[in-house]
C-alpha cells in the first residue's frame, strides 16, 4: 500500500512539475513574441536590436521628457535604442550641424521653410523609397502629404505633432445668460459682435505684442482669412511666392481683417490698442468678473497664458469654437501649426523609426499624457483625455488643412517684412504702402 502511495505522489509531482514547466513555457514565449525585435512591422523583419537612433529638435524640459515617454513601446519592441536631444537653439543649431557633417539621424522641424531649405542643400532624405503613398495615406489626409511634399514631388518628412489655430476663445456662462447662439458663418460673426455692442459689450479682445516677433498675431488672422475666401491653391501660390502681397487676393483678406480689427466698438481698447497688449494677455479678458470683452481669436496655446485655476471647456469659464467659414463652397478649412520629422541619415534602424513616427501608434503615449494633438488620421479620439478632444475633431473634419504660411515663406519675408507690416498697418499706413514693401523683401 505504501509503495502505491509513493508511485502515486511521485505520479503527482511529476505532472504539476510538467504543468508548471509548460505554463512558464507558454509564458516565456509570449514575452519572446511581445520583445521579439523582428516581430514589428517598422523594422522590415530585420533584428535591428542594440542599434541606436538620435534625434534632434526643438523639445525642452517637459516635451521633451513626454516625447521620450511616447518612444518607449518603439524601443521596447525593437531594441532600436532612441535618444532625443533637444536645444531652445534648434533653429540654428541644426543647419550648423547639416553644413558642417555632423547631423542627426532625425531632425524634429517645427518650421517647415527650414527643412525645405536643407532638402534643398541635400541634407534631407526623400522618403519616397521608403515608405509609398499609399501607406502614408493609411495614416494622413492628403492635405498633410501635401504640405510635406516638395515642388520636385519628394516627401520631405513625416507630421508628428500640430497646434490648432483657427479657434475663437468665449466665456460660456456669457453666451448661456445672453442667449446667444455659437456662429457658423462669417456673417454671423459680424452680426453676433453687433448684438454684443448693442447689448453694452466689448465683442473683441485683441492683443498683438510680442517683442521683436510682434506682428505674427496679424500674420494668423490673415492666413485664416485666405483659407476662407479663396481655394487652397491660391493659398499654396501665396506661401510659395508665385502670388504677390500686393494682390487683389491678399488685398481682399485684409479688407475682412479690417471689418473686425478697424472699428472701435469691436476691439477692447479700440484698434490703438492692439499693438501694446501683450499677446499672451489677451484671452485673459474673457475670464474676468465681469468679462471685459467675450470674443478672442488665438491657438489651442493660449490655454498656458490663462491664469491659474481657469476652467477650459463647456462648463468652465472659458471655452473655444471654430473660426466660421467665410465662402461655403470652400468648406471648413484650418491653420495649424506643428513638428514634421525629415531623416538626415540613411540607415535600417533610422528607416524603421521613421516609418514608426509616420503611424498614429507613436502618438499615444504623448496623447495619453494630454497637451498634444496629431496629425495623423488614424488616431481614434478616445486615445485624447476629454479636454484635448474638441482639438483633434476639429483638424480630423476639416476640409482643408494649411501650415501657418509665414513659418513656410522666406525668414525674409515670414519672420520680417510680413510681421512688421501688420505693425504698419495697424498703425495705420495704407496697403498701398504696407503690401508692396512686403512684396519687395522677398528673395528672388
Amino acid at each position: 500500500m505504501q509503495k502505491l502511495l509513493r508511485i502515486g505522489l511521485t505520479l503527482l509531482v511529476l505532472s504539476m512539475i510538467t504543468a508548471l514547466l509548460a505554463v512558464s513555457c507558454a509564458r516565456e514565449e509570449e514575452t519572446v513574441a511581445a520583445t521579439n525585435p523582428t516581430d514589428n512591422p517598422w523594422t522590415g523583419g530585420d533584428n535591428l536590436a542594440g542599434t541606436e537612433v538620435i534625434l534632434f529638435g526643438a523639445y525642452v524640459d517637459e516635451d521633451a521628457a513626454r516625447f521620450r515617454t511616447a518612444m518607449e513601446p518603439f524601443i521596447e519592441q525593437t531594441g532600436i535604442d532612441v535618444i532625443y536631444e533637444g536645444s531652445g537653439d534648434f533653429e540654428a543649431l541644426i543647419t550648423v550641424r547639416a553644413e558642417g557633417g555632423d547631423p542627426p539621424d532625425i531632425a524634429v522641424f517645427p518650421q517647415p521653410g527650414l527643412m525645405t531649405d536643407l532638402y534643398q542643400q541635400g541634407h534631407v532624405i526623400d522618403l519616397r523609397d521608403w515608405m509609398s503613398e499609399s501607406d502614408l495615406r493609411e495614416s494622413y489626409e492628403a492635405s498633410w502629404i501635401d504640405m510635406s511634399r516638395h515642388e520636385d514631388g519628394a516627401i520631405m518628412g513625416a507630421w508628428y505633432r500640430t497646434s490648432v489655430k483657427s479657434l475663437v476663445w468665449y466665456p460660456p456662462a456669457v453666451f448661456e445668460e445672453e442667449g446667444y447662439e455659437i456662429p457658423t458663418t462669417w456673417d454671423e460673426l459680424l452680426a453676433l459682435s453687433d448684438q454684443m455692442v448693442a447689448d453694452g459689450y466689448t465683442p473683441w479682445s485683441i492683443s498683438m505684442e510680442s517683442g521683436g516677433a510682434t506682428g505674427w498675431v496679424g500674420t494668423d488672422w490673415i492666413e485664416d482669412i485666405m483659407l476662407r475666401i479663396h481655394p487652397p491653391e491660391v493659398y499654396d501660390a501665396w506661401v510659395a511666392g508665385d502670388l504677390r502681397f500686393d494682390s487683389p487676393e491678399v488685398r481682399e483678406a485684409f479688407e475682412y481683417l479690417e471689418e473686425i480689427w478697424m472699428n472701435d466698438d469691436y476691439v477692447l481698447g479700440g484698434a490703438g490698442s492692439i499693438l501694446t497688449v501683450p499677446f499672451g494677455d489677451g484671452a485673459n479678458p474673457l475670464v474676468m468678473d465681469p468679462p471685459r470683452a467675450l470674443l478672442h481669436r488665438q491657438a489651442s496655446f493660449i490655454t498656458a497664458f490663462l491664469p491659474d485655476g481657469t476652467e477650459v471647456g463647456p462648463d468652465g469659464d472659458i471655452n473655444f469654437f471654430y473660426l466660421p467659414q467665410i465662402k461655403p463652397e470652400l468648406g471648413d478649412p484650418v491653420l495649424v501649426a506643428g513638428d514634421i520629422m525629415s531623416a538626415m541619415r540613411d540607415r535600417p534602424e533610422v528607416r524603421a523609426v521613421m516609418r514608426y513616427l509616420a503611424t498614429g501608434e507613436s502618438t499615444r503615449g504623448w496623447l495619453e499624457q494630454g497637451g498634444f494633438v496629431a496629425p495623423h488620421a488614424d488616431v481614434p479620439l478616445d486615445w485624447y483625455p476629454a479636454e484635448d478632444r474638441p482639438y483633434a475633431e476639429i483638424v480630423q473634419d476639416a476640409d482643408v488643412v494649411r501650415f501657418d504660411a509665414s513659418d513656410l515663406m522666406p525668414g525674409a519675408v515670414g519672420t520680417g517684412s510680413f510681421w512688421t507690416g501688420m505693425v504698419d498697418f495697424v498703425s495705420g499706413d495704407s496697403l498701398d504702402d504696407v503690401l508692396p514693401a512686403i512684396d519687395a523683401s522677398w528673395p528672388r
